[in-house]
This record gives structure tokens, C-alpha cells and sequence, in this order.
């Protein structure tokens, strides 16, 4: 069996299609449909359900595909080790929650410095961003403290201030409150601050409506159709412009620290090490910038 071969099995399970592995890979097709069958040979099993749409991993396939990431990985790892550490290339696979108000000039620094290091980025909430460093899904995840968990080291990033948001027809905090609350998904960090504020207050919820993406909260903020709890600095646009309210709340609530976090235990690539060196050189920098 050839590492070849786990690699064009792993995109062909990842695009869910021969096409889409094939221009991935800058394959013809044919070459990864005999690769495919190859290894299905090699090892007396099919791995894929066949079907009009695409490819879908079988139960076998999906065993193979969690030895194939750990062996591309160690592979990868391994070649790393013999590159020049300033200089780092391959690939960096990071996650964020959708508020991180630093991220585009950490991005940007970053990309500007190493341009060689193909970078990726998904977003999510924190409980879920947490569980994919520690599957070693992601190299790193910007996520709001507190974060607490025996695998995971943490540095540092930002802190902000929280504030609830409201569409221009409000008139008070006290009349915001009773209006539903428009949140990310189970585990967001916001949600989880906004919910002990307003239990705090005496007050609970009439409706939560979930949201995938930030703008579509700020949108539907904006349309009067709820409430929700966001940085300042992100909806500083918006206050600006007239297109909402902001209020402040309690301090106990508003603060919140925004981490980078990564497996303490894994083998830290050249390119990881310089990224965590970037986000420590942004600090340093809001250091400077708050004394000024």
C-alpha cells in the first residue's frame, strides 16, 4: 500500500466524488478510480457506497479513514521536522467563533510573513471548536475562555466588552429584554453570558432563535426581530451608522478573554509554532497600543 493511495482515498472521502478528488489531487479521473480499487483490493473490502450523486464512506471505509488521517499526519509531521523552522510551509487548520475582532489582522500578518503555509479556517462555537482540537480535527481554534481541559494549552488573544444590541425602535434595556434572543447554536459562549444575565435580572426568554452566522443575527437585529449580545467593537459600524442600539450590562457579564487554543500533547509543526508566535506579536502590539 502506497501513501498515495490513503491520500487520494482521504479526498475522495472528504469531496464525496472521483471529480472532486481527482481535481483536487490534479489527477484524471481514471487514475483515482484505479487507485481507489486498488486499495479496495489490497485490502478485500469495498469502502464506498456507490450512488448517482457521489461516493459516501461504508462502516469499513470510515474505519480506514481515521488510520489514514493518522498516518498522513505523522508523514507530514515528519517531513516538517526537515524544513527550515523560519521559513515553514504545508498546512495550518485553524477554527474561530465568528466574533474574534482581531483574526483579520492576525490572518493577515501571518499570511504576509509565511506566505508558503496554506491556511484554513472554519467557524463555530466554542464547545464544539474545543472538541475538534482535541480530535486533532483542527491545529488551533480562537475560542472565549474559560477553557479548562487536560489536552489543550492556551494563549491569550484579546479581551472585550460584551453589549446587547436592539434595533432602533427600543426605548430602554428594561423594554429589550422581553424580546426573543437570536443566538448561535448550543454551546456559544454568548448565548451561554446573555442567558445568566437575563436569569439574573428575573427574566426568561419567551423565544431563542438559532443562527448560523453572525451577519444573519446583526440582519435580523437590525429588522427588529430580537435581541442578542455581541463585542462592541464588532457592531461599532452599526452603532455608528444609526442601525442599532447598543446597552451596556452588568461587568460580571460583559467581559469576556478570547484564546487560541491547541493540543499540549501533539507534536507542534513549524508552521503552528510560528502562528502562536503571530497571535503573542499582536499582544504585544494591543500592549503598546493601550499605553499610547
Amino acid at each position: 500500500m502506497e501513501l498515495r493511495d490513503l491520500r487520494v482515498f482521504r479526498a475522495v472521502a472528504e469531496n464525496g466524488s472521483i471529480s472532486g478528488a481527482a481535481k483536487e489531487l490534479n489527477y484524471v479521473q481514471s487514475n483515482v478510480t484505479a487507485r481507489i480499487q486498488s486499495l479496495e483490493n489490497k485490502l478485500q473490502t469495498p469502502l464506498f457506497y456507490r450512488q448517482s450523486r457521489g461516493m459516501v464512506l461504508n462502516s469499513e471505509g470510515k474505519r480506514l479513514l481515521i488510520y489514514a488521517n493518522k498516518i498522513l499526519t505523522m508523514v507530514d509531521e515528519m517531513m516538517e521536522t526537515f524544513q527550515d523552522p523560519d521559513h515553514p510551509r504545508g498546512s495550518l487548520h485553524i477554527g474561530s467563533v465568528e466574533t474574534v475582532v482581531k483574526l483579520p489582522s492576525i490572518l493577515s500578518r501571518y499570511h504576509h510573513q509565511f506566505p508558503q503555509v496554506g491556511l484554513s479556517m472554519v467557524t463555530g462555537v466554542t464547545s464544539h471548536l474545543i472538541n475538534e482540537v482535541v480530535e486533532g480535527n483542527l491545529d488551533g481554534a480562537f475560542v472565549i475562555a474559560p477553557v479548562q481541559h487536560p489536552q489543550l494549552k492556551q494563549e491569550i488573544v484579546c479581551e472585550e466588552e460584551l453589549v446587547l444590541i436592539a434595533n432602533t425602535q427600543s426605548t430602554s434595556i428594561e423594554e429589550v429584554k422581553t424580546e426573543p434572543l437570536l443566538v448561535f447554536g448550543a454551546g456559544c459562549a454568548y448565548r451561554a453570558r446573555l442567558r445568566q444575565w437575563l436569569e439574573a435580572e428575573g427574566f426568561s426568554p419567551r423565544q431563542e432563535m438559532e443562527f448560523g452566522t453572525l451577519e444573519t443575527i446583526l440582519g435580523s437585529v437590525v429588522a427588529g426581530l430580537g435581541i442578542t449580545l455581541v463585542p462592541q467593537l464588532t457592531v461599532k459600524h452599526l452603532a455608528e451608522e444609526g442601525a442599532i442600539r447598543c446597552y451596556p450590562i452588568p461587568k460580571q457579564y460583559s467581559k469576556i478573554t478570547t484564546l487560541f487554543i491547541y493540543r499540549s500533547g501533539a507534536y507542534m509543526t513549524n508552521a503552528l509554532s510560528k502562528f502562536i508566535e503571530t497571535i503573542r506579536g499582536q499582544q504585544e502590539m494591543n500592549k503598546i497600543i493601550q499605553k499610547v
